[in-house]
C-alpha cells in the first residue's frame, strides 16, 4: 500500500463529466489499496471569471476580499468531486485550506505555505476516507483566506505530499508527460520517462508550462517524487490498472532525484519563452553604483530581471548595458528606468519586445564540454543571430529574434540528438 497525493488541474475538472472521470482515476488507486488525498483546481475558466468580477466591482479592490472570491472555484470543485466519489462507493470528504489547516503568509494573492497541520487528514486516512482538498488556498494572518498565486494548486499538492510523507505526488494534466521540447512545435519531440528536479526546474523557469516553477522547487527541497501524467487517459484501461497495481512501468514522466536516473543524457530538453523583452541602455558611465541605480528601482517596482550583459568601451569610461524583463512589464520597466535617468546617467534607451529566449538544459552538461559551442554552431548554420547569452551549470540560454523561435528550437532539438519518431 502506498500513500499518494493526486492533483487535477482545471481542464481535468472542466465539467461534471470530466469530474466523474477524475473520480474513476481516484477509485482505481483506492481499489489498489492506496491511501489517497486529492488536490483540485477550479473548473476551467472559473478563476478567470472570478478575477474579472473582482475587477468589474472595483479596479482597486481589497486583496483580502479578492482572495475570498477567487478561492471559491476550488471549493466548488472539491465538493463536486467528493460527491462523485461517494456516488461511486468511495468514502470521501472535501477540505478547504482553512479546515486542514494550511498555514500561509499574509501576502494575499501570492501567499507562501509556512506549515500544514495533518492530524485531521491522518484521521481521515485511518477511517479509509479519500481527502479531497481545495488547492491554491490556505489561511493567512487574522484567519483570512489567502491564495498562492496562479498555478498554486501544483504547489498545494507538492506541499501536502511533503507534509503527509507521501510516496508520490501525481500531477494529472492535459498532457501525458514531460517532453524534450514542445511537441506542438517539434513533431519529433520525445516523452521522457524520468527527469531530474534540477532539469525540470530549469525547464519550468525557462518557459515549459507543464509544472509551476515554485512547485518543482518545493519538490526538490523536500524530495517529493512527482509523476506528470494525463487525466484524459481511460481510467479503466488495462495498462493503467496494471501500472497502478505495480505490474508495469508507471505512465507519464517521473520527476525525481538524479540518483534515480541510471543513464543521463548530455541534453535533456529544449525550452523556449516568447514572454521576453530586451532593454539596452547606451553609453552608461562605467562607475561604482551604476548597476544599483539601474536594478534597484526595478526591484522596488516588483520586476524580475533575467539576462544581463555589459559591454565596456575601449577606454573603460562608458558601457552599454542590456537586460531582459517579461514582455508584459516592458512599458513599466522603461518608465521606471526613464524616471531614474538623471541618477543612472545613460545617453539613450533602446527597447525591443520582439525577442524570444531559447534554452538548452541537461545535468549531463556538468561533465561534458562543447555544449554551448554546438548550440552556437547550430544557430549560426541557420543565420540566427544571438543578442544575449547566459549560462548556468546545467543550462545555456540565448536571446534571439522572435521570428526564428520555431526554427531555432527544431534545429537545436536535432543538433543534440533528441529527435524521435515524428508524431
Amino acid at each position: 500500500m502506498a500513500r499518494l497525493v493526486l492533483k487535477f488541474g482545471g481542464t481535468s475538472v472542466a465539467d461534471i463529466e470530466r469530474i466523474r472521470v477524475v473520480a474513476a482515476h481516484v477509485k482505481r488507486e483506492v481499489d489498489a489499496g492506496n491511501e489517497v488525498a486529492v488536490v483540485v483546481s477550479a473548473m476551467a475558466g472559473t478563476t478567470n471569471q472570478l478575477v474579472d468580477w473582482c475587477k468589474e466591482a472595483a479596479p482597486l479592490h481589497d486583496a483580502r476580499e479578492y482572495d475570498s472570491v477567487v478561492s471559491a472555484g476550488e471549493q466548488i470543485t472539491s465538493g463536486l468531486l467528493a460527491i462523485a466519489l461517494s456516488d461511486m462507493g468511495v468514502p470521501a470528504r472535501s477540505w478547504l485550506g482553512w479546515q486542514i489547516p494550511i498555514r500561509t503568509t499574509g501576502v494575499h494573492g501570492a501567499a507562501r505555505i509556512e506549515a500544514i497541520e495533518t492530524d485531521a487528514m491522518e484521521q481521515a486516512f485511518a477511517e479509509g476516507r479519500v481527502a479531497v482538498v481545495a488547492g491554491f488556498q490556505g489561511i493567512g494572518e487574522n484567519n483570512r483566506i489567502a491564495t498562492l498565486g496562479r498555478g498554486g494548486s501544483d504547489t498545494s499538492a507538492v506541499a501536502l505530499a511533503a507534509a503527509l510523507n507521501a510516496d508520490r505526488c501525481d500531477i494529472y494534466t492535459d498532457v501525458d508527460g514531460v517532453y524534450t521540447t514542445d511537441p506542438r512545435m517539434t513533431p519529433r519531440a520525445r516523452k521522457l520517462a524520468k527527469i531530474t528536479y534540477e532539469e525540470m526546474l530549469e525547464m519550468a523557469s525557462q518557459g515549459a508550462k507543464v509544472l509551476q516553477t515554485r512547485s518543482v522547487g518545493m519538490a526538490m527541497t523536500h524530495q517529493v517524487r512527482v509523476l506528470v501524467r494525463s487525466s484524459f487517459d481511460d481510467p479503466h484501461a488495462p495498462e493503467l490498472v496494471a501500472a497502478t497495481n505495480g505490474n508495469s512501468d508507471l505512465p507519464g514522466t517521473l520527476v525525481c532525484d538524479e540518483e534515480e536516473i541510471v543513464e543521463q543524457e548530455l541534453v535533456t530538453g529544449i525550452a523556449y519563452s516568447r514572454d521576453e523583452a530586451k532593454i539596452t541602455l547606451v553609453k552608461v558611465a562605467d562607475k561604482p553604483g551604476v548597476s544599483a541605480a539601474i536594478f534597484g528601482p526595478l526591484a522596488d517596482a516588483g520586476m524580475n530581471v533575467d539576462m544581463i550583459v555589459q559591454n565596456v568601451s575601449e577606454d573603460g569610461s562608458m558601457t552599454d548595458l542590456t537586460f531582459t524583463v517579461s514582455h508584459a512589464e516592458l512599458d513599466k520597466a522603461r518608465a521606471v528606468i526613464e524616471a531614474a535617468k538623471d541618477e543612472i546617467g545613460y545617453q539613450h534607451l533602446i527597447a525591443d519586445g520582439d525577442v524570444s529566449k531559447i534554452s538548452v538544459i541537461g545535468v549531463g552538461m556538468r561533465s561534458h564540454t562543447g555544449v554551448a559551442q554546438k548550440m552556437f554552431r547550430a544557430l549560426a548554420d541557420r543565420n540566427i543571430n544571438i543578442h544575449v547569452i547566459s549560462t548556468s551549470e546545467i543550462k545555456v540560454s540565448v536571446l534571439i529574434d522572435a521570428e526564428y523561435t520555431e526554427l531555432a528550437v527544431r534545429a537545436l532539438h536535432t543538433a543534440y540528438g533528441l529527435d524521435g519518431e515524428a508524431a
